[in-house]
């Protein structure tokens, strides 16, 4: 359980998981090669709630955490610890066809869309570590940002399915989970950041990301970086363990090259993770501006319709999970509900929205079951009610059932 827990950090956070990866070479220059990462794969079921009455769908994918396969190299030289870090991150399933609806089903070969035939590859991590005397370390290359990554580190869906999408049943690429169900991905990017010592009770880290056009489309350049940051706190209290998180994102965006108008997008999260006895509580929530929904920086982040506008949309969400360990910790038992809402500008057109209506609220319920079959083979089974209160107010129904093999 102890490898299992590790390697899901390395792989969705950023720390690596060395001592428990299953192939570990010694070279001759006293650096160090290791591999390690997982497979996972589920049956999925849909069933999308529609005007013309229920959409059914099967499918075999991946899960919230796609498949990884990582690669790192790790030496100490004038008396710092260096690495370099690799991860692919593919996925099984073939998406749906060009221009289908929603629900369909997905094609059966994946010639001539620019990825291998069948399994789509993601390149998600390339960086290098730099561990100095004192603990802390800076990390420069591609990997997962700092707003929000808690959020998802902590969501028991990492283990499985989650939210597929209303409307995703035959979708390529992974499962939602609880992204734009309780947070905003953070996604992996490109940056530098700097982290105290890990290991003890708080921990800080600050780093400087490539920044980001807005999905909306007008403001797309960029001159300074994207400034992201995170505090964590781990105490504990006879039998009881709580962390506490918080984290904070700030970017500037124009819409011309030179003299243009500048939009500031910002964000803010907090949670909390309390484990009394065989019990586990996780509450988190963020809010921000300028950031979108689901995916951040993916379209909606500007009001209006005017094209010299710098009003932006609001956003907020969180979700509340209670887990359960029996059977000596092999068999977790857990259930979470979360939203994420996107909100218009108050500000009167053309500039702003005119109101400050919710322009999309989604939210979720699941229940899962992650049973440690092995010491390495977790079999998971998951149940998900998904929605929106927005429009037809469509719902849908996701069961799955799965594993998910780590080594």
């Amino acid at each position: 359980m102890k490898r299992l827990t590790l390697l899901l950090v390395a792989v969705a956070l950023l720390w690596p998981a060395a001592a428990n990866a299953q192939l570990t070479m010694q070279m001759s220059n006293g650096w160090s090669f290791t591999f390690a990462g997982n497979v996972n794969v589920f049956w999925v079921f849909t069933k999308e709630n529609t005007a013309a009455g229920d959409a059914a769908n099967s499918s075999v994918r991946t899960g919230l955490l796609p498949t990884f396969a990582t690669f790192e190299a790790r030496g100490k030289e004038a008396g710092m610890n260096l690495g370099v870090h690799f991860g692919f991150a593919p996925q099984i399933n073939n998406g749906a066809p060009a221009g289908a609806p929603g629900g369909s089903g997905a094609v059966h070969d994946n010639f001539g869309n620019g990825t291998q035939a069948g399994a789509q590859i993601d390149m998600r991590q390339v960086y290098l570590t730099i561990g100095f005397k004192d603990g802390s370390q800076i990390l420069a290359g591609r990997e997962l940002g700092l707003f929000g990554r808690q959020n998802i580190v902590q969501d028991m869906t990492l283990f499985g399915v989650g939210a597929v999408g209303i409307g995703g049943g035959g979708g390529g690429g992974t499962t939602l989970g609880r992204i734009g169900y309780g947070y905003i991905y953070p996604n992996f990017n490109a940056q530098v950041t700097f982290s105290t010592k890990g290991g003890t009770p708080g921990q800080v880290s600050i780093g400087i990301f490539q920044p980001s056009a807005l999905g909306s489309g007008t403001y797309i350049y960029t001159s300074i970086p994207r400034v992201e940051a995170e505090v964590t706190y781990n105490q504990k209290s006879g039998s009881t363990k709580y962390m506490v998180w918080a984290g904070g994102l700030w970017q500037t965006t124009k819409n011309a090259p030179t003299a243009g108008i500048s939009a500031s997008s910002f964000g803010g999260t907090a949670g909390v993770k309390v484990d009394v006895s065989d019990l586990s509580v996780v509450v988190t929530g963020y809010v921000g501006k300028g950031l979108g929904t689901t995916l951040m920086f993916s379209g909606g982040e500007v009001a209006g319709t005017s094209p010299t506008s710098k009003e932006l949309r609001s956003s907020d969400g969180g979700y509340a999970q209670v887990m359960y360990h029996a059977n000596k910790g092999k068999t977790n038992v857990g259930v979470s509900w979360g939203f994420s809402r996107l909100k218009n500008n108050n500000t009167a057109a053309p500039n702003g929205d005119g109101n400050n209506n919710v322009r999309s609220n989604l939210y979720s319920f699941t229940g899962g079951i992650y049973h440690q079959w092995t010491k390495s083979l977790k079999l998971v089974f998951e149940g998900t009610e998904e929605g929106s209160t927005n429009g037809p107010r469509p719902k849908q129904v996701d069961v799955s059932g799965g594993f998910m093999l780590f080594f």
